[in-house]
């Protein structure tokens, strides 16, 4: 009679320890890209002034609350004029028809509500402008003091 072979009651860990191995380098590798945050740039006040393109649209608010538009003429002159709020709407639709690439600035007091820079923001986005960039001077103070105006 042949003798038989008795069976180990052991399991092989070997595969798992592999298994184990790469499902550790693939969570190494994957958790830096499962960031949760926003990364937020915040302004300096010491920024470098952005060359304005001929054909853009520069709509300004006053302390007063009084809207003006600067639409350049085809000669690249300013043709800045004071709107009331109702007419700014369709001025500013009409722009946008004819210019769709045009970049679109607010002009601020710094000293304005900002619920009013808000408003117009959203007049803005209501006339079709997909973009819009606010103006400020440039700051002579330190950064910390002058608060980007």
């Amino acid at each position: 009679m042949r003798k038989r072979r008795k069976l180990k009651a052991e399991i092989n860990v070997v595969p798992y320890i592999d298994v184990m191995l790469v499902l550790l380098i693939i969570f190494m590798v994957t958790a830096p890209l499962l960031n949760l945050g926003v990364d937020v740039d915040l302004p300096k006040s010491r920024a470098h002034a952005l060359q304005q393109k001929k054909d853009s649209l520069v709509v300004g608010i006053d302390k007063a609350g009084q809207y003006s538009l600067d639409i350049p003429d085809p000669s690249g002159k300013s043709n800045k004029r004071t709107v009331a709020y109702g007419d700014l709407l369709a001025q500013v639709s009409a722009f946008h028809e004819q210019n769709p690439d045009a970049a679109v600035y607010i002009a601020a007091d710094g000293s304005l509500d900002y619920q009013k820079v808000m408003d117009l923001m959203s007049l803005l986005q209501q006339a079709g402008v997909p973009k819009v960039a606010l103006m400020s001077q440039p700051g002579s103070g330190d950064a910390a003091g002058a608060g980007g105006r």
